[in-house]
């Protein structure tokens, strides 16, 4: 049997939750990811010095590791983690709760006391009326154990004081909070150190990505998704912008040697998304080799990978070799490309969790040594590369000791030599490919980023934002520092993880928050250069988890437009819409907690449309300055702009179609009120509709410092038909 080299890359990535404008963090899963994984998958091979692997850390992650190393990262659920128990507020106490109990089983398993608060706090729907269920010792203990239960476990088997935690099972103290702290502190701080002292030891190559996880193919050209999808729906607008592929690697490159040390030679491009721009991109920007899945090098080549029974796979003198991709034209740099195998890959990301950890380890270094047999008297690199943080959750022991019988195993094989990307480029023949079939790592094409409705209308967005910071981020008089910000959000706005939540493919709990961070980090960009966010980015992309009630109007109004209800009959016979919350925030930052829109309300009369807004009186009081949009889409299209400054109603800006504001119509054409409520007033004559001449859709959204907070309806728009006799919606 010829030599089988493994080259097993672990790629480390976690969205960029960090809000540049605000400087806090959205959601905590780069902190907790950080205790329980960074660490510990790449100090565990202190115990196999001859097991050499590839570790693949995204930019934009190891930015935030260093955010919290250094103890400057600002999140909720941090503060609330540690703030002393008995000084909790209520909305202190739902933070924590909705977060603590976000785990797996596994590690809610780890500790009893853990499973314990969770029983006691109860279901999902009944721990709103956990504080009188819980007391103040329960609730420091669950600031304590919901943090235990995430420490890596090599670490906790090393640490005594974290240890000494663990087996104080119950009944801490503020003081144990504070080692806490200090013992979390210390691990983040250890991580990136470890991966240095590995890398200078040689047991361990460090590639990188695109900084905040961009698909190249996709900012090159995003019509390339209909080369690998023909007759895939593509966005109204092409997203075609290599220039900041470009810039996205530059930053990737000059960040990573200041973290360690040296240029990157690797690239696992995000998604294993590759084209031949892509690649001739990076090659051109001096990266030796990419890695990508079999199936891009399956339809490149037009053949398939088979396995068979005794282990082999046909095909396999291909799959199992890296292969050069010249570039696109004469004297273009050469870049080597690495084919993850699809099968063995899953197999550890999704089935071997659910084995005995031993036979786990045995059955994937079997699979892998007939892997290798498949090139003959040839040496064989069988690529493995996936996710190295989010699967081991559900491993026994966090998958520790499954990796730790698989790596000794290979160290104990003279047959298989596991080792880095750049040194399996020195140990085996090599492939050419001269046209690479643009694709990612899921089904060899980009659909679970492109095509589907939610994905397209981000792409719109996206390609929206980046033509206006093209027009106005030269303009005189704007600061370097916010026009680098808005370019910093131009590049998170991206990256590949908000079209992962959108479209029919995947969801999860915070598919909300995602959406909102998405949207926030592209009105930042406006607020950057000193602009207001067009409406459209305070409407949801993602489809509601929350239902709202829709009562349509059974009457005729005409109410007096004075900001009040002046009498009770005033509004009797108009419709009313009214949110549904049972099912949680659009976001839990502090400028958008809570509800702040009670109702909506609308009718009609002969003359024109009536609109009500009850806001909420927490709301009010505390936002003394903040904006109403409303917004009538049809045969005129116009806005209706109302900022509130000091609590007062300042001057109204009214829109008709995509113009600049425009004055006003004179008369009472549209008529403005706020004091407890908000009431507009739109004049047919201004709509350009009347009975029996027109559908019209109608959206109200609120705003505060140039930042979307709610929108009604929440599913984006309501539709009015209008009939000669009724007004009906």
């Amino acid at each position: 049997m010829a030599q089988t080299y493994l080259m097993l890359l672990w790629h480390m990535h976690q969205p960029f939750y960090k809000d540049l404008a605000e400087g806090r963090y959205v959601m905590p899963w780069v902190r907790l990811h950080a205790l329980k994984d960074y660490w510990g998958m790449v100090a565990i091979l202190r115990e196999f010095p001859s097991v050499h692997l590839t570790f693949n850390l995204v930019p934009s992650l190891v930015a935030q590791i260093e955010d919290y190393a250094n103890a400057t990262a600002s999140e909720s659920p941090y503060e609330v983690a540690f703030k002393p128990a008995d000084k909790l507020t209520a909305k202190d106490r739902e933070i924590l709760l909705g977060q603590a109990f976000q785990v797996n089983r596994g590690l809610l398993d780890r500790l009893p006391r853990f499973r314990e608060l969770d029983e006691k706090a109860g279901a999902a729907g009944e721990r709103p009326r956990a504080s009188v269920r819980l007391s103040t010792q329960d609730w420091r203990d669950l600031q304590v154990v919901s943090q235990l239960a995430w420490f890596d476990e090599i670490y906790l088997a090393a640490d005594s004081q974290v240890r000494g935690l663990v087996l104080k099972a119950r009944g801490y103290s503020e003081a144990d909070k504070r080692v806490l702290y200090n013992k979390e502190i210390e691990l983040f701080r250890v991580t990136l150190e470890e991966y240095r002292a590995a890398g200078a030891r040689g047991q361990i190559e460090l590639s990188t990505s695109p900084f905040y996880h961009p698909i190249l193919p996709l900012l090159c050209n995003a019509s390339i998704a209909a080369e690998s999808h023909p007759g895939v729906n593509l966005p109204r607008q092409r997203f075609c912008h290599p220039e900041d592929a470009r810039a996205q690697l530059r930053q990737a490159i000059a960040f990573h040697e200041r973290v360690f040390g040296s240029r990157p030679r690797g690239l696992w491009p995000s998604e294993g998304s590759v084209s031949d721009e892509a690649l001739t991109l990076a090659a051109s920007e001096g990266f030796v080799w990419a890695a990508t899945d079999e199936g891009v090098l399956g339809r490149s080549l037009q053949m398939g990978f088979h396995r068979q029974a005794d282990g082999t796979v046909s095909g396999g003198h291909e799959l199992y070799r890296p292969h050069r991709f010249p570039g696109r034209g004469q004297g273009d740099p050469e870049i080597s490309i690495f084919f993850r195998d699809h099968q063995l890959s899953d197999l550890i990301g999704f089935v071997y969790s659910r084995m005995e950890p031993h036979a786990a380890a045995q059955d994937l270094h079997q699979r892998i040594r007939a892997a290798g047999r498949s090139t003959g008297r040839s040496p064989a690199v069988v690529s493995v590369i996936l996710d190295g943080e989010n699967c081991w959750e559900y491993y026994p022991g966090n998958g520790r000791e499954f990796l730790k019988s698989f790596y000794g195993l290979v160290a104990r094989d003279s047959e298989l030599k596991a080792v880095t990307a750049s040194e399996a480029l020195e140990l085996a023949p090599h492939g050419i490919l001269t046209h690479v079939t643009p694709g990612s790592w899921i089904n060899a094409n980009f659909d679970v980023w492109i095509g589907a409705e939610e994905d397209n209308k981000a792409w719109d967005l996206v390609s929206d934002a980046r033509d206006f910071f093209a027009r106005n981020s030269l303009k005189p008089g704007l600061s370097s520092k916010k026009v680098s910000l808005a370019q910093e959000e131009l590049w998170i706005a991206e990256g590949s993880d908000w079209c992962w939540w959108y479209g029919p493919e995947h969801s999860s709990a915070q598919d909300e928050e995602f959406d909102f961070l998405f949207r926030k980090h592209l009105s930042n960009i406006y607020r950057m250069l000193d602009a207001s966010p067009p409406d459209e980015l305070a409407v949801p992309l993602k489809r509601p988890k929350a239902w709202a009630v829709n009562v349509p109007p059974s009457g005729s109004i005409e109410p007096e437009i004075d900001g009040v209800v002046t009498n009770y009959f005033e509004w009797i016979g108009a419709g009313v819409y009214s949110p549904d919350y049972r099912y949680g925030s659009m976001h839990g930052g502090s400028l958008t907690e809570g509800h702040h829109i009670e109702a909506l309300y609308y009718g009609y009369s002969e003359r024109g449309l009536y609109l009500r807004l009850d806001l909420d009186k927490v709301f009010l009081k505390q936002h003394r300055d903040f904006e109403i949009r409303t917004s009538v889409d049809g045969e005129k299209p116009v806005r209706v702009h109302a900022p509130v400054v000091g609590g007062s109603l300042g001057p109204i800006e009214f829109w008709k179609g995509e113009e600049q504001p425009v004055p006003l119509p004179e008369g009472q054409q549209v008529q403005v009120a706020l004091q407890r409520i908000f009431e507009l007033y739109l004049d047919y004559s201004v709509l350009g509709s009347g009975p029996g001449r027109a559908r019209l859709r109608l959206q109200v959204s609120l705003w505060a410092q140039e930042l979307p907070l709610q929108v009604i309806p929440q599913e984006g728009w309501l539709t009015l038909e209008l009939t000669k006799d009724l007004v009906s919606w």
